[in-house]
C-alpha cells in the first residue's frame, strides 16, 4: 500500500501536467476551428466543402492532442502509433463500406455533382434538398420535411438528377377530348392559356399535339417549360386553368366508356 501511494504521489505532477495540457489543447483546438470557420466564411468557401474540411481538421487535431497527453503521462507514443496502425488496418477491413462512403464523399467534393442547397434525386428514390455533406453521409431534407441520411458511396456510384443546376424544367399533361370535338380548336384554347401565363417560358414554345387515338377519347399531349423557381406553381395551377378554358368553350373531356350491342337469336316480329 505504501508503495502504491508512493507511485501515486510520484505520478501527480505528470497527471497535473497532462490535465493542464489537455485543457490548453482543447482551448487551442476550439480557437483554431473558429478561426478556420471564419476564414471559410470570409472567402466564401462552398458550404459542402466547409463541413467536410472542418470534420477532417477536427479529427486530426483531436488525434494529435490525445497523443500529446499520452506522451505527457509517460506512454510511448511510438508504441501507441504502432498499435493504432494495426487497429486502423483491422477496422478498415471490418468497415469497408464506411471507407467506400468516405471515398465517395471525397469524390463528391472533388467533382461536385451537387452542392449544399441543391435539390437532387437518385435511382433509389431518395430525393430532397442537400443540407450537409459529411465524411460518410449526405443529409437531405425531402419535400415532406423528412431528414434522409444517404451514404456517400451510394451517391457517388449512382446516377444523380440535380434539379438545381438547370434553368428551366418541362412539365407535361395528357388531356383527352371527345371524337366529336374539333382538335384545332382545343389546341388553340390550350396554347392561349399557356401563352398568357407569365410563368410559362415561350422559348422553347409550348406544344400541343395528338398523342393517341384512344378507345373513348383523342388524347392531346401538352408540353411547356417554366423556370425552376416557378415550376411547381405553374405545373399545379395550369392544369386547372386548361380544364376551365375547355369547359367554357364546350370541349368535352370524356370519361372511359364502351358501346354494347345486344344481338338476339329470336326473329323479329313483323
Amino acid at each position: 500500500m505504501e508503495r502504491f501511494i508512493a507511485m501515486l504521489i510520484d505520478a501527480i505532477p505528470a497527471v497535473v501536467k497532462a490535465i493542464v495540457f489537455l485543457i490548453i489543447g482543447l482551448f487551442i483546438i476550439r480557437t483554431v476551428l473558429r478561426i478556420v470557420k471564419n476564414r471559410f466564411e470570409k472567402r466564401n468557401v462552398d458550404m459542402s466543402l466547409r463541413g467536410f474540411l472542418l470534420s477532417i481538421i477536427k479529427f486530426v487535431l483531436y488525434a494529435l492532442l490525445i497523443l500529446s497527453v499520452a506522451g505527457n503521462l509517460g506512454f510511448q507514443t511510438t508504441a501507441i502509433l504502432g498499435a493504432l496502425s494495426g487497429l486502423v488496418l483491422a477496422v478498415g477491413l471490418a468497415l469497408q463500406g464506411s471507407l467506400a462512403n468516405f471515398a465517395g464523399g471525397v469524390l463528391i467534393l472533388l467533382f461536385r455533382p451537387f452542392e449544399v442547397g441543391d435539390y437532387i434525386e437518385n435511382p433509389s428514390n431518395t430525393e430532397g434538398t442537400v443540407d450537409k455533406i459529411d465524411l460518410l453521409y449526405t443529409t437531405l431534407t425531402t419535400a415532406q420535411g423528412i431528414k434522409v441520411f444517404s451514404p456517400n458511396g451510394t451517391l457517388a456510384n449512382s446516377v444523380i438528377r440535380n434539379y438545381s443546376k438547370i434553368t428551366n424544367r418541362r412539365f407535361e399533361y395528357i388531356v383527352g377530348i371527345g371524337y366529336d370535338d374539333n382538335i384545332k380548336t382545343a389546341q388553340n384554347i390550350i396554347l392561349d392559356v399557356l401563352k398568357n401565363d407569365p410563368r410559362v417560358v415561350q422559348d422553347p414554345a409550348p406544344d400541343v399535339f395528338v398523342n393517341e387515338l384512344a378507345a373513348s377519347s383523342v388524347n392531346l399531349t401538352i408540353r411547356a417549360w417554366a423556370s425552376k423557381d416557378d415550376y411547381w406553381a405553374a405545373r399545379n395551377s395550369l392544369q386547372q386553368e386548361i380544364k376551365i378554358a375547355l369547359d367554357k368553350a364546350g370541349i368535352n373531356i370524356p370519361f372511359p366508356q364502351q358501346e354494347m350491342r345486344i344481338i338476339s337469336d329470336k326473329p323479329e316480329n313483323k
